[in-house]
C-alpha cells in the first residue's frame, strides 16, 4: 500500500513538473543571471513591436513590467514599439486589474493560434507578431528584440492625427493592400500606478508603462484613408499614444509599426 501512494505522489510531482515547464518554457532561464545584449540600430529600417501580456493578479508579471519600462528607456529612438495589455482571466482569482480586458485576452488568444501554442500564459512577449518570450530575462528578450531590428520593413505606414472634443481623426498612407492585412490602432496610455490590494501581488504599488486601453482594426482597400476612434478618457498629448501597425490577420505577422504623437 505505501509503495502504490509514494508511487502516485512521485508521479502527480512528475506531472506537475512537466506542466511547469511546457507552459513556461522560458522561466528557468528569467530567473537565471546572463550577460547583457546590447540592442544595436540597423541601417535596413528594421523594427521591433513588443506586446507584452500582463496582469496585476500576477505575481511573475510585476518583473516583465519592469524589464519593458527598462528597455523603453535604453531603446534611444531606436524603432522600437512597446505595448502592454492586461488580460482579464486573472480578475477572477482575487484582484480585478483596472486596465483589464476581455478584448486584450482575446487578442491572446489568436497569438496561441497563430503561434500554434497549447496554452495561454502571462508574462508573455510577442516580437513582430511571429516570436514569443516567456518570462522576464532582460538577455533573452534584448536578444529577440535586436534579431527582429535586423529584419527589413519592406511595408510602410504613415499616420497623421487631428483630434476634435470626442474623437481622433487619423489619416494613414501605405503601400501594403492585402485583403489578409489590417491596420491596427493602439490607444495608449504612457503610465500608470496601481495599489494592489488582494490577489498574488497584495500589498504592492505596481508602476506600468504603454498601457493599451483601446485597440481598433480596420480594413485596408485603398492605399490612403481615413479612419476615426474615440478619444480616450481624461486625455491630454503629453500622457497619451497612438501606435498603429498592419497585420495579417491569417499569419499574426507583423510587417510594419509607427506611431503617432497625439496633438491636443
Amino acid at each position: 500500500m505505501k509503495n502504490r501512494i509514494f508511487l502516485f505522489l512521485a508521479i502527480m510531482l512528475s506531472g506537475l513538473f512537466f506542466l511547469n515547464c511546457f507552459m513556461f518554457p522560458e522561466m528557468e532561464l528569467s530567473e537565471k543571471k546572463a550577460a547583457k545584449t546590447e540592442i544595436k540600430s540597423t541601417n535596413n529600417k528594421g523594427f521591433a513591436i513588443v506586446e507584452l501580456f500582463t496582469s496585476e493578479g500576477c505575481s511573475s508579471c510585476p518583473p516583465a513590467d519592469e524589464l519593458m519600462a527598462k528597455l523603453q528607456l535604453e531603446s534611444n529612438g531606436q524603432n522600437i514599439y512597446f505595448l502592454a495589455y492586461h488580460v482579464d482571466y486573472w480578475d477572477r482569482l482575487g484582484w480585478k486589474d483596472q486596465f483589464s480586458s476581455a478584448e486584450f485576452t482575446n487578442r491572446q488568444q489568436h497569438y496561441k493560434d497563430w503561434l500554434n501554442l497549447y496554452v495561454m500564459y502571462t508574462p508573455q512577449f510577442i516580437i513582430n507578431g511571429n516570436a514569443e518570450f516567456a518570462g522576464y530575462n532582460e538577455a533573452a528578450l534584448s536578444q529577440k528584440i535586436a534579431d527582429a531590428l535586423k529584419t527589413k520593413q519592406i511595408d510602410t505606414l504613415k499616420l497623421t492625427t487631428h483630434s476634435d472634443n470626442d474623437s481622433i481623426a487619423i489619416h494613414f498612407e501605405t503601400n501594403s493592400v492585402d485583403k489578409n492585412k489590417k491596420i491596427f490602432i493602439a490607444t495608449i496610455l504612457r503610465k500608470g500606478i496601481s495599489k494592489v490590494q488582494r490577489g498574488e501581488n497584495k500589498g504592492n504599488t505596481l508602476n506600468h508603462v504603454q498601457i493599451v486601453k483601446e485597440l481598433k482594426s480596420f480594413s485596408i482597400s485603398e492605399k490612403e484613408g481615413n479612419v476615426t476612434i474615440t478619444k480616450p478618457e481624461n486625455y491630454n498629448a503629453t500622457n497619451w499614444q497612438l501606435i498603429g501597425f498592419i497585420q495579417n490577420t491569417s499569419t499574426g505577422k507583423i510587417s510594419v509599426t509607427t506611431k503617432a504623437d497625439l496633438k491636443s
